[in-house]
């Protein structure tokens, strides 16, 4: 390996893979890269390289790639075995380099948003005002405030979460609140809040997604008494896997976005792929482990709603707003009632936003690119109705009941679906004393009608 033809650099290593001398231009990226000469190898690429060359006693020659301020660096590398100390010889035989582009800040900001999302160990939707609407948490440690905030719907989020070193009046602009340590009620680790608006552009939001986020991980082990049970039947997902799963999952698939979209810095596009195929497969088991929680959940026999007056209309806007990023992805335009339009109801504002959650994103999922889904209400007698009818490939006589059935998918083995999201959502319905249908022609779109109580002092 060690032939004719052009050298650009040499370099000596030691046996603890220290750069003990080199030429340039690889003396000026190992100081660059914060390494000092001599000093550790600074370049990972490289310094995984020598690593393999000196434990093996084999020579290794490949493509090293690093970032060096602005420039993305590609260098052939050859590196040999036997150099005094128990060190490596290294030569490069080649040296490109070229302007990494800047990605563009809106896509940076939503992958960054969505590594948050998966991070986040308490999330809740805040209308307009920054009210909370709905909170969710998986956390032991953070149950106190998950309650707090869960009793307190319709006030303001600083409420709950005070920030640090903020005297003045609540609520401030979002964008000044948006990355601002809070304080955590029942808890001693450093937290911050991600505020995602939910708008369209040249809108004000129509309201926003929060993120609670630690840099400190939770500490070991359950940090609250172990509480009664009043059902002797123990959920083994809800109460034993997910809380323990969840946070562990998340971070694997934090980890893998942050490989794939480069962040760290630049990377061979098959490295990237792999790190995609890691997060795609993190997202369909936290999926997973989600709705067999929610499964366990709805099949208890103590499991029941609690029913408040709402607003049909409201929540169904709610709903597309919060999905209204993946319909604009695929160029699918949602039509909502307007807010004029109201529909009275009787139903827990939580449950039904799940299942219009689900109803909406399943329409966006099956649905062809450049298509619309209506949402739309309707008062019968008793029963208030909110209708989600697509232009996808809809549904044969036959599916139409199949498709409520646990675990049934109707034959699709690669969608990554559980074939539980309609089954909870049917049984959610049914327990707010509604119910949850489809009426559809195959090839001509589908329309699922959710029905819920109407408010009787409405």
């Amino acid at each position: 390996m060690g032939g004719g033809g052009i050298i650009v650099a040499q370099a000596m290593s030691d046996g603890e893979d220290r750069l003990l001398e080199a030429g340039e231009p690889l003396a000026g990226l190992q100081v660059r890269c914060g390494g000092e000469l001599p000093g550790t190898i600074a370049v990972p690429e490289l310094l995984e390289l020598v690593r393999k060359v000196r434990s093996s006693g084999f020579p290794l020659a490949r493509s090293v790639n690093a970032q060096d301020g602005s420039d993305a660096v590609s260098a052939w590398v050859e590196v040999e075995p036997g150099a005094e100390g128990g060190g490596c010889a290294i030569r490069v035989r080649t040296w490109q380099t070229a302007q990494v582009l800047q990605e563009d800040g809106a896509l940076a900001a939503q992958r960054r948003a969505g590594i948050d999302r998966h991070l986040a160990e308490l999330s809740a939707y805040l209308d307009a005002g920054q009210r909370v609407l709905t909170v969710t948490s998986d956390s032991i440690e953070l149950t106190e405030i998950t309650s707090a905030m869960e009793a307190g719907a319709g006030q303001i989020w600083t409420d709950f979460l005070a920030p640090q070193n903020v005297t003045h009046q609540q609520p401030l602009h979002w964008r000044l609140l948006d990355g601002s340590r809070v304080i955590v009620p029942g808890s001693e680790r450093n937290f911050r809040v991600s505020l995602l608006p939910l708008m369209s552009p040249g809108f004000e939001p129509a309201g926003f997604e929060l993120l609670l986020l630690s840099d400190e991980p939770a500490a070991e082990g359950p940090v609250l008494v172990e509480p009664v049970i009043r059902n002797p039947r123990r959920s083994l997902v809800g109460q034993d896997l997910a809380p323990v799963l969840k946070q562990p999952i998340s971070r694997i698939i934090a980890n893998a976005e942050t490989i794939r979209t480069r962040l760290a810095g630049p990377l061979p596009d098959a490295y990237a792929e792999y790190a995609g195929e890691i997060a795609s497969a993190g997202k369909l088991l936290l999926g997973l482990l989600e709705d067999m929680a929610d499964l366990e959940m709805v099949e208890s026999d103590s499991f029941s709603t609690m029913p408040d007056p709402i607003d049909l209309s409201e929540v169904a806007r709610q709903a597309a707003g919060i999905l209204g990023v993946r319909a604009r992805e695929k160029g699918i335009v949602i039509e909502v009632p307007s807010p004029e339009q109201t529909l009275p109801a009787f139903a827990e504002f939580r449950r039904v936003l799940q299942i219009l959650l689900n109803l909406i994103g399943n329409a966006i999922h099956y649905s062809p690119e450049g298509s619309r889904i209506t949402v739309s209400l309707q008062h019968r007698d008793e029963l208030a109705r909110v209708i989600v009818a697509d232009e996808g490939p809809g549904l044969a006589d036959q599916d139409q009941e199949r498709v409520f059935e646990k675990f049934e998918r109707l034959g699709r083995s690669g969608d990554g679906g559980s074939g539980l999201g309609l089954y909870i959502s049917r049984s959610l319905a049914r327990t707010m004393g509604g119910d949850l249908t489809v009426e559809s022609v195959a090839g001509d779109g589908a329309r699922f009608s959710l029905d819920v109580p109407v408010d009787p002092d409405a």
